[in-house]
C-alpha cells in the first residue's frame, strides 16, 4: 500500500526508481529530502514501506559499510604485497580468504560513490591501486552479468593485476617525477614479471595470468607488451584495462592531482571508440552516471547542486537543482561541468 510522499521525509530509499518512460529518477541509497520528494510528486511516483528504510540515528555513526571493507582490504593488500616484494612468491591462499571476500561483499550493492571516494589513493596509491582495480573490476563484472565463480576469478586477476611492480626497483617505483625513457621501459615490463609470477603460483589459472599481461594492451594495437589487437585480448583483460585507466585518474599521485570528474568521464568515454572495450565502457558510464541522481555535485564555476535527472541520450551532462526553482541543464551549458561528487 502507498504512503503519502510526505510522511517519507528523511527515509531512505532501498531500490532504483524509474518513471514511467524508464528513466532513472532517484537511485537505491538517496535520502528522501523535500527536494526528492517533490520530484517523486511531479512524476506520479507513488512509494511503499517495502520501497524505503530509517536511516541510522546521526549520533556516533560508524562508518559505512564499504569504507570498512576498503580500509580492512587496502591494510592487508599492503601486507601482502610487502611480503611479495621481499619473496617474490603470492600467498594466493591468504588473499583468497583474507581479500577476495571483502572486495566481493563491497561491491554487493554499494553507495557507489562512498566507494569511489574511499578507493581514492591519498598516500598509498601503490598498494590502494590494487584494491581499487579490485573493486571497480568486480562492480563492472557484476554488471555484465558474470556469474559467481567467474567474478570471483576476474576479482582476484583485477587484484594482482600490478603485482609484476613487486619486481620493480623501488627507486623507480617510488619516482616522484616523470620516468626515463629507460625506466619507462623496465617499468612497462611489470606485465611480464606479473604473468611469470601468477603462472607460477599454485591455486591460479591462466586467463588470471593474462590479465596481469594485457592490461596495458589497447584494443586499436597502441598498448603494451606486445601492441596486440581486440580480438586477442581476454575480456577479463579489457575490464581491468577500465577500471585501471579511472582509478589511475581519480587518484592523487606525487606528481599530479586527481582529475576532475568531468576530465575522467569525457577520457575514459573518448578511449572508448579506438583504445578501451566500447561496451564495457558504455555500461560503465551509463552505471555511473544513473548512480548520480539524488548526489550533491560541484560545479566548475564552484556551484553546488544536486543531480535530480540523467538525459537518455546525453548522459553526462544531467539536469542540476540548486533549490526549489532553479535549474541548470548542463546539456544547454557546454561551458559547465561536474567537477566533483560530494560525499
Amino acid at each position: 500500500m502507498s504512503r503519502p510522499l510526505n510522511d517519507l521525509l528523511g527515509k531512505q530509499l532501498k531500490r532504483d526508481v524509474f518513471n514511467k518512460m524508464g528513466v532513472l529518477v532517484a537511485p537505491a541509497a538517496a535520502l528522501l529530502d523535500h527536494m526528492l520528494l517533490r520530484i517523486l510528486e511531479a512524476q506520479g511516483i507513488n512509494l511503499t514501506d517495502e520501497d524505503v528504510q530509517s536511516l541510522p540515528r546521526a549520533e556516533g555513526r560508524p562508518k559505512k559499510k564499504e569504507q570498512v571493507l576498503v580500509e580492512e582490504s587496502v591494510e592487508k593488500i599492503t601486507d601482502i604485497f610487502q611480503e611479495i616484494f621481499h619473496t617474490k612468491q603470492i600467498p594466493m591462499n591468504t588473499i583468497q580468504e583474507q581479500v577476495i571476500p571483502k572486495i566481493l561483499q563491497a561491491t554487493d550493492h554499494p553507495n557507489l560513490f562512498v566507494l569511489f571516494s574511499s578507493l581514492q589513493a591519498k598516500d598509498d596509491y601503490t598498494y590502494r591501486h590494487n584494491i581499487g582495480v579490485g573493486v571497480i573490476s568486480t562492480m563492472l563484472g557484476r554488471w555484465l552479468g558474470l556469474k559467481d565463480r567467474e567474478l570471483s576469478e576476474l576479482s582476484v586477476a583485477a587484484t594482482l593485476h600490478d603485482v609484476g611492480k613487486m619486481k620493480i626497483p623501488l627507486d623507480i617505483l617510488n619516482k616522484p617525477g616523470k620516468l626515463t625513457a629507460a625506466e619507462f621501459d623496465l617499468m612497462k615490463k611489470h606485465t611480464l614479471f606479473g604473468y611469470d609470477m601468477i603462472k607460477a603460483t599454485a591455486g591460479t589459472n591462466h586467463r588470471q595470468a593474462l590479465v596481469a599481461l594485457q592490461h596495458h594492451e589497447r584494443q586499436d594495437g597502441s598498448g603494451y607488451p606486445y601492441g596486440v589487437e581486440a580480438g586477442k585480448i581476454d575480456f577479463h583483460s579489457r575490464i581491468v584495462a577500465v577500471a585501471d585507466v579511472f582509478h589511475a585518474m581519480t587518484s592523487k599521485r606525487a606528481y599530479r592531482d586527481a582529475a576532475p570528474f568531468y576530465m575522467t568521464l569525457r577520457e575514459i568515454y573518448q578511449n572508448g571508440f579506438g583504445e578501451l572495450d566500447a561496451k564495457i565502457v558504455y555500461v560503465f558510464l551509463a552505471k555511473m552516471m544513473q548512480s548520480l541522481v539524488g548526489n550533491e555535485v560541484l560545479l566548475t564555476d564552484g556551484r553546488r547542486g544536486h543531480i535530480i535527472m540523467i538525459h537518455p541520450h546525453d548522459p553526462m551532462n544531467p539536469l542540476v537543482s540548486f533549490g526549489e526553482e532553479t535549474f541548470l541543464d548542463l546539456s544547454k551549458e557546454p561551458s559547465l561541468k561536474i567537477d566533483q561528487v560530494i560525499v
